[in-house]
């Protein structure tokens, strides 16, 4: 059993007893050290939390502070770093990039002061409301590992990219500048069935894609720099272009001339460069490997405005089936189960919605028609049957992206459309219940990952039943 023992706190946040960010206030860092635990070892942390990691491959998770409206300040502050369970006897005859060749790339974005400090508006949007509260955080400076608009040195070989969008609030629709396209092996904890290969990806905030970038097939035979680009208006989907000089870029790659040693070429490679692109990827990673789903729930998102005029109306806060947190649960799902759950998105935007505990996957993306008409009757009775939910979900059907059919950890919830989820309350990798008892107080939560939504106050609580 590993553990993590405390020594000292991120230096400009109060006293966390979870966290540990540097040894000085000189070595503190953004992001936190990266955890990497191993498949089915228990972690503990100052022997009052253990964790078994019993996360299915790929194992890619992150840990952050979760300080009920505060959250947002805090992982603006840091605290946040990744967190990878590693299963060896199922991931090595992957023969994935390993080592140096493995890279942890946390992107976020951040606004600073002219001294290089955090700037966050600390004025709310409608101050006599909530006089700190902004809908959302935009800084139109990208960060990755901590540094602004960085650059990687490789090698013309195979990397593995396990990439994690940590911003609050910012999507990200990342591509190269030069086409290199994208091998997605993996989503969140768990590996597709099939390797899926793109030009672009779309990343919500807290959601983690797991690639094989080939750089020995950029063109160009001298050494040379590509871009990793971004173009996700904000909010997502239908607000601020970026800008090319500042968000519209996130980072660079300079590509080593060709050949050297260690490189990807047409002859004999050394052995500890012979990686590979796997052909298959795990079978539990289909909605099919799980029984069939116990219960039908309606999930609807809301955002409140101070007036019905579009022009001047604000947000007042953001609700799930228009309660507060503090209202009773009403997600009672037994432990061991699986769930179908539509998600009706009432607002503009997208929103990543996050389950603790639970994983689940998107099999289903209907457009809503005359949302208006529904929406005004939602906020009126909010209830799906009065309303004629079925008279309102029979537009267009949009496919769930290759890249994100597998169990995850957050998905993306389009506006105007109802996104049916099956939400599995058991493990998915051998269809077995929880070796814990889930049932324990004090339960746990669901909620928007944009923060400022989650903040205020898009999160509601999630008890599991014996």
């Amino acid at each position: 059993m590993g553990c993590l023992r405390m020594q000292q706190f991120h230096r400009d946040m109060p006293p966390t007893p979870v966290f540990v960010y540097g040894q000085s206030l000189q070595t503190a860092t953004f992001p936190g050290p990266t955890i990497v635990a191993r498949q089915g070892v228990p972690l503990a942390v100052e022997t009052t939390y253990t964790y078994p990691n019993v996360q299915p491959a790929a194992g890619n998770i992150w840990y952050h502070d979760h300080a009920l409206g505060l959250t947002r300040a805090s992982l603006l502050a840091g605290l946040l770093a990744a967190y990878i369970v590693e299963w060896p006897e199922l991931e090595m005859p992957f023969n994935l990039p390993s080592g140096e060749f493995d890279l942890h790339l946390v992107i976020a974005d951040r606004q600073f002061n002219t001294d290089g400090t955090i700037y966050m508006n600390s004025t709310g949007v409608e101050p006599k409301i909530h006089p700190q509260w902004q809908p959302e955080y935009f800084g139109e400076v990208i960060t990755v590992n901590g540094k602004a608009w960085p650059f990687q040195a490789v090698q013309r070989r195979r990397y593995r990219l396990r990439i994690l969008n940590a911003s609050n609030a910012r999507y990200l629709n990342i591509r190269f500048s030069n086409g290199l396209p994208f091998t997605v092996i993996a989503s969140d904890a768990t590996y597709l069935s099939r390797p899926v290969t793109v030009s672009n990806l779309l990343l919500s905030p807290a959601e983690i894609f797991d690639v094989i970038v080939d750089f020995s097939l950029v063109v160009n035979p001298n050494a040379t720099d590509i871009e990793l680009l971004n173009s996700a208006p904000y909010p997502f989907p239908t607000g601020t272009p970026t800008n090319d000089s500042l968000d519209g870029k996130v980072m660079a790659f300079n590509v080593s001339a060709k050949w050297q040693l260690n490189d990807d070429i047409n002859t004999p490679t050394p052995a500890d460069n012979s990686t590979t692109v796997p052909e298959i990827g795990v079978p539990f990673a289909k909605v099919t490997a799980l029984p069939p789903t116990m219960k039908t729930r309606y999930i609807v998102l809301y955002e409140n405005m101070t007036t019905n005029d579009p022009n001047t109306g604000k947000t007042m806060n953001l609700y799930i089936n228009g309660l507060r947190l503090e209202d009773p649960p009403t997600e009672t799902p037994i432990s061991g189960t699986t769930e179908l759950w539509h998600v009706i998105n009432l607002t503009p935007d997208n929103h990543p919605l996050h389950l603790h505990l639970a994983e689940f996957q998107a099999v289903q993306m209907l457009q809503l028609v005359d949302p208006d008409m529904f929406k005004t009757c939602m906020l009126q009775h909010n209830d799906t049957v009065i309303c004629n939910l079925s008279q309102h979900a029979v537009g267009a059907l949009q496919p769930v992206p290759e890249e994100e059919k597998t169990w995850k950890n957050v998905v993306k919830i389009p506006p105007a459309y109802v996104t049916s989820v099956v939400v599995a309350f058991r493990l998915v990798h051998n269809n077995m219940p929880y070796p814990f008892d889930a049932t324990a107080a004090p339960g746990y939560v669901y909620h928007c990952h944009i923060l400022d939504h989650e903040d205020n106050a898009m999160i509601r609580p999630l008890t599991l039943l014996p």
